[in-house]
C-alpha cells in the first residue's frame, strides 16, 4: 500500500455552461472522496443550472437541457456538496476554475465556501517538468490513466484519483509531500498567520510583505504568481534556518499587485531601500554607492586619463557621461579596478592603486605583468587609451532620453527618469503626481532592471499638462 498523505482530499470536476464563474452554471459535480484510511467513495449529480446550456457546451460534454431539466438545482444540492468536500483538500485540474465555480455557487445561497486547493496542473508541472504539456489529456496519454467518458464530471474526478495513486506509487513520499506543501502551504503554514488569507492571495505579478509585530517588514519580495510564491516560504520542509527563523516571527502578511514583472522588480527595490528589511539582504540600499571616472590629464606633453573615484551623492546620474561601474563601497571599486588592470597588464602605480618612486617600474613590470608605463616603455596616451577601452564594458549607460518617461506594462504606467523609478500610474493626473514628487536618489538595482528590459519596452515622452486656464473675475475683467 503506497503511502499516503495524512489528510482526507476529494478530487472534483464540474462541467458548466461556460468559462466564467459569476456568469455561467453548474450541470454537473463529480467527487471521489478518500479518506485517511484510503477507502474511496464516488458521487455525482447532473444540476439544473436554470438556463440554456449552450449548443457547443452540448456537444462538447454531451449533457443537454432536457438532461438537467428535471435535475436538482445547486441550491437543493449544496448542503449535500458541502458536506462531501468540507475538511478535506479540494484537488481539481486547472483548480481555479472549479473551485471559483463552487465558490459563486455557495455564495448566491449565503455560504461562505473555503478550502485548501490543490491544483493537478500546477502539480504535474512541479513534479514533471521535462514535459511541455499538462492538460487533462496529456495526463491520459502520458501515464495510461483510463478513462471511459471525457468531459463527464465523475469520470474526470476519477482520472485525477488515478493520477494521484500513479504519483504515490512513482515520486518517493518525500517528494510528493513536499511539492504538495509548496503548492498549496498546507503543511507549515505559519501558526500565527491567518489561513484565511490563503484564498485572497491572486496569481498575478505583485510584491509581498512579511511582517512581525511591528510595523517595519521582516521580509519583501517579488513575485510573478504571488500564491505560488508566498506558500513556498513555508514548504513542509524547511531546508535553511533563516526560512524557518522567518516563518515563525511572521504575524501579518501584505502584498500589493503589479501589472508585470518589471513592475513587481522596480516595486521590490523601492520597498526594500525605503525599509531595509532586516530579512533581506539583497537590493539593500548603500550609502556608499561610487564609481570610477576618467579625468583628463596631461604627461609629457600627451593627453590621457586617471581614474578617480566619485561619490553618487556628488554626480547626476543618468545624465553623467564616461562613469564606469556602479560599487557599494570604495573596497569593491579599488578591488575592481584592480583585478581589472592586472588582467589588461595596465600599471597599478601610474593608475595610482600602487606606490612607486618616480621613473622606477612597478612591481608588477618586474614580474612581467605590467606594459611598462611606469618606466615609459608604454606610452601615457597608448596606456590611457587602453584603460578606456577595458572600462568600457562597465561604462553607465547615459540616460538615452530627454526627460522623464513613461513605459506601459499591462494596464498602467511606470514613469522613469534618469534610470529612477518615479511611480506606477494608471492615470495622467497620476502621473503628473508622480513627477511633482521629485525624482529619487538614484539605484543601482533600479539602473539594472531598467537597463536590461527597456530596450524591448514602448517608451513614451511623458505627456505635459497645461494648467487650466484662470476663470475672469471681476478683478481679471
Amino acid at each position: 500500500m503506497p503511502e499516503k498523505l495524512l489528510e482526507p482530499m476529494v478530487f472534483v470536476d464540474l462541467e458548466t455552461t461556460g468559462a466564467t464563474g459569476t456568469v455561467d452554471r453548474i450541470t454537473e459535480i463529480g467527487i471521489v472522496e478518500v479518506n485517511e484510511e484510503g477507502e474511496v467513495r464516488e458521487w455525482s449529480s447532473l444540476v439544473n443550472p436554470q438556463t440554456t446550456i449552450p449548443p457547443f457546451i452540448q456537444n462538447l460534454t454531451g449533457i443537454s437541457d432536457a438532461m438537467v431539466a428535471e435535475a436538482p438545482t445547486f441550491e437543493e444540492l449544496a448542503e449535500e456538496v458541502l458536506m462531501r468536500l468540507h475538511g478535506r483538500l479540494f484537488v481539481a485540474h486547472n483548480a481555479r476554475f472549479d473551485y471559483g465555480f463552487l465558490k459563486n455557487e455557495f455564495k448566491r445561497v449565503g455560504v461562505d465556501f473555503k478550502a485548501t486547493v490543490l491544483c493537478t496542473v500546477k502539480l504535474s508541472r512541479k513534479l514533471f517538468p521535462q514535459f511541455s504539456k499538462h492538460s487533462l489529456d496529456a495526463l491520459i496519454e502520458r501515464h495510461q490513466l483510463h478513462m471511459p467518458a471525457r468531459h463527464r464530471a465523475l469520470a474526470d474526478a476519477a482520472v485525477l484519483w488515478q493520477f494521484w495513486q500513479i504519483l504515490q506509487q512513482q515520486m518517493p513520499a518525500s517528494q510528493l509531500q513536499e511539492a504538495v506543501g509548496v503548492l498549496t502551504g498546507h503543511s507549515s503554514w505559519p501558526t500565527h498567520l491567518d489561513r484565511a488569507v490563503l484564498d485572497e492571495l491572486p496569481e498575478r505579478h505583485g510584491v509581498y510583505l512579511f511582517y512581525g509585530e511591528g510595523a517595519v517588514p521582516l521580509y519583501i519580495g517579488k513575485a510573478n504568481k504571488l500564491r505560488q510564491r508566498v506558500l513556498s516560504h513555508f514548504a513542509a520542509d524547511h531546508r535553511l534556518a533563516k526560512e524557518m527563523s522567518l516563518a515563525q516571527q511572521i504575524r501579518r502578511l501584505e502584498w500589493i499587485e503589479t501589472p508585470g514583472e518589471m513592475g513587481a522588480l522596480l516595486l521590490e527595490a523601492q520597498l526594500i531601500k525605503r525599509w531595509q528589511p532586516i530579512h533581506n539582504r539583497r537590493l539593500r540600499r548603500s550609502d556608499e554607492l561610487c564609481t570610477w571616472r576618467l579625468l583628463p590629464t596631461e604627461r609629457d606633453g600627451e593627453g590621457g586619463y586617471l581614474p578617480e573615484l566619485a561619490w553618487a551623492r556628488d554626480l547626476d546620474w543618468g545624465r553623467q557621461d564616461a562613469v564606469y561601474g556602479l560599487f557599494g563601497s570604495q573596497r569593491d571599486a579599488l578591488k575592481t579596478l584592480r583585478e581589472i588592470a592586472e588582467e589588461s597588464q595596465l600599471c597599478l602605480a601610474t593608475l595610482g592603486l600602487e606606490k612607486a618612486p618616480a621613473g622606477r617600474p612597478c612591481f608588477a613590470y618586474q614580474l612581467h605583468r605590467c606594459s611598462g608605463a611606469c618606466v615609459g616603455a608604454e606610452s601615457w596616451g597608448r596606456h590611457s587609451a587602453r584603460l578606456r577601452t577595458v572600462l568600457s564594458d562597465w561604462q553607465v549607460r547615459v540616460w538615452p532620453y530627454g526627460g522623464p518617461v513613461q513605459v506601459r506594462e499591462g494596464d498602467a504606467w511606470h514613469v522613469l527618469d534618469a534610470w529612477c523609478y518615479l511611480g506606477t500610474a494608471r492615470t495622467a493626473d497620476e502621473v503628473q503626481a508622480l513627477l511633482e514628487q521629485g525624482r529619487p536618489t538614484f539605484d543601482k538595482d533600479t539602473y539594472k532592471i531598467l537597463a536590461g528590459r527597456l530596450s524591448c519596452m514602448v517608451v513614451e515622452p511623458v505627456p505635459v499638462l497645461m494648467p487650466t486656464p484662470l476663470k475672469p473675475t471681476a478683478e481679471t475683467t
